[in-house]
């Protein structure tokens, strides 16, 4: 499918590896809605973009679907979602105090990540059912963020690696569901990538961080996930798989 004139979600677009990939969606032609519960920063680069800035939870049935009408008014139903949204945090099943990790903890990052990841997905896609067909029959096209954390979770990980381990598994039975109405599912599993978190640590927690990538030795680019992001939307043969984008890291145990 080419960007070119079609319509795009990117939930979580307003900072990070979602902005810069609404960015490129935006060069490449592309009519973007960024979704997103940062309406500031979303606006902003809506209006740098040229895009449409729309308040959304991800995790909630009522605000997603709102924010794929209030697109879907603006720009038409999208072939195009890319599902960046998501939160991080670290905690022992157990801590030094004895104490087990309070379940809240553990909910609200899958609730985020998976769920709402999820909730995005079930939405958008009936959105792209209702398409025309283009060439070779497709429909649409959906891009998931999993993390390396699926794989080589580190201690402290147990509810982010589960958020992203299971969108990994979601990938194929979703990609196996649309494709007989001609619609594609892929994730990227993005490894050490220099995002608003690692930006508030000091320059050399950064470059030490970066030294463990095998090659190239530093932290991913925000680019280099959009771009991979976008080559998948144009390449129709890619679908129901994950894509580590990591330089060839492996994460230790901690």
């Amino acid at each position: 499918m080419q960007v070119q004139g079609q319509a795009a979600l990117v939930t979580g677009g307003a900072s990070g590896l979602g902005a810069e990939t609404a960015r490129q969606l935006a060069r490449g032609g592309a009519q973007v809605a960024i979704l997103d519960l940062n309406m500031e920063a979303a606006e902003a680069l809506a209006k740098e973009i040229g895009a449409l800035a729309v308040r959304c939870d991800i995790a909630s049935e009522d605000s997603m679907a709102q924010a794929l009408a209030t697109a879907r008014a603006a720009h038409g139903p999208a072939r195009i979602l890319m599902n960046c949204a998501g939160i991080g945090g670290a905690r022992r099943l157990v801590g030094k105090d004895g104490k087990a990790m309070p379940l809240a903890d553990f909910s609200r990052i899958v609730n985020v990540n998976l769920v709402g990841t999820f909730n995005a997905i079930r939405l958008a896609a009936a959105d792209m059912l209702t398409l025309a067909p283009l060439e070779d029959n497709e429909r649409g096209v959906i891009v998931c963020t999993s993390s390396v954390a699926a794989f080589d979770g580190q201690v402290g990980q147990a509810a982010y690696a589960a958020s992203k381990g299971g969108i990994t598994a979601l990938t194929l039975p979703l990609a196996r569901d649309l494709a007989q109405f001609g619609v594609r599912v892929m994730t990227i599993a993005p490894g050490l990538f220099l995002t608003p978190l690692l930006f508030q640590l000091p320059e050399e927690v950064q470059q030490s961080l970066g030294a463990s990538i095998p090659f190239p030795k530093r932290l991913g680019k925000a680019g280099e996930f959009a771009q991979l992001a976008l080559h998948i939307v144009g390449n129709l043969s890619l679908n129901g798989e994950v894509i580590r984008l990591d330089g060839a890291l492996r994460l230790p145990p901690r």
